[in-house]
């Protein structure tokens, strides 16, 4: 339960018919409640999963809550933050107010993520200078999300790396195996992917399949510490007087 004046926290995930993708979502909202107990965190869905998004905003208006802080479970301001879920959160009942938190990237954070997924699949800080690394997104036909891509690359780059590249797994060019041979080709002696995506489900298998010639495949960010302090700070920082309303 919320401690009192405190908004409910509404996570958002994209929902998926692969099983593996509500496992991992329901794993990092337990982690977040975990975090933060004095908060009630809910989660909706917009598709392929229950509970859906405007079935949890019903049921907490009938309950007699007032305020939700949406969270958008995205590491882009794609297509989904920008027009899916805004239409969705301005059908919310009248007596809900509703706000819209930012999307989840880009942080620090969640390249810490990325870097202790790695470490998990075998690699070690001694590595890094040796190491080319292959950024691997689910891709967007949005030009601000591709660019942000390429712009986490870019600054992961000098925190080490041998090289950092990125790729997509859909709408954009590179692909992850076009990426893993740039960087063989670089002199790179060893070659890991890192997915940028939060769970499993079709597009991340694609980023594993062109992951084959590469030396060390990270796990998803899933669960991960980083990514559940991540969500926290997007929420504190909705619920805050300054933030925008959605449909209030």
């Amino acid at each position: 339960m919320s401690a009192p004046g405190r908004p409910v926290l509404l996570v958002v995930a994209h929902g998926s018919r692969d099983p593996r993708h509500a496992a991992t979502v329901h794993a990092l909202v337990r982690r977040v409640r975990a975090l933060r107990p004095d908060v009630r965190v809910e989660t909706g869905f917009l598709d392929f999963n229950v509970p859906s998004v405007p079935g949890v905003l019903e049921s907490l208006e009938t309950e007699g809550v007032r305020d939700v802080v949406a969270l958008p479970l995205l590491l882009t301001r794609a297509f989904h933050a920008k027009a899916d879920i805004p239409a969705v959160l301005a059908a919310a009942p009248p007596r809900l107010r509703v706000r819209q938190a930012e999307v989840l990237g880009p942080s620090p954070l969640l390249l810490s993520a990325l870097e202790r997924r790695l470490y998990e699949a075998g690699l070690t800080p001694a590595d890094k200078s040796s190491t080319g690394v292959v950024l691997a997104s689910a891709g967007s036909s949005d030009p601000e999300a591709i660019a942000v891509i390429a712009e986490i690359a870019r600054e992961w780059r000098h925190t080490g790396w041998c090289a950092v590249r990125p790729a997509f797994a859909s709408a954009s060019l590179p692909r992850t195996e076009d990426a893993v041979r740039q960087l063989r080709e670089l002199g790179c002696a060893r070659v890991a992917v890192a997915p940028y995506v939060l769970a499993p489900g079709f597009l991340p298998d694609r980023i594993a399949r062109g992951a084959a010639g590469a030396d060390v495949l990270a796990d998803v960010l899933g669960p991960a510490p980083e990514v559940a302090r991540v969500l926290l700070e997007r929420y504190d920082a909705a619920r805050r007087p300054v933030a925008l309303a959605v449909g209030a």
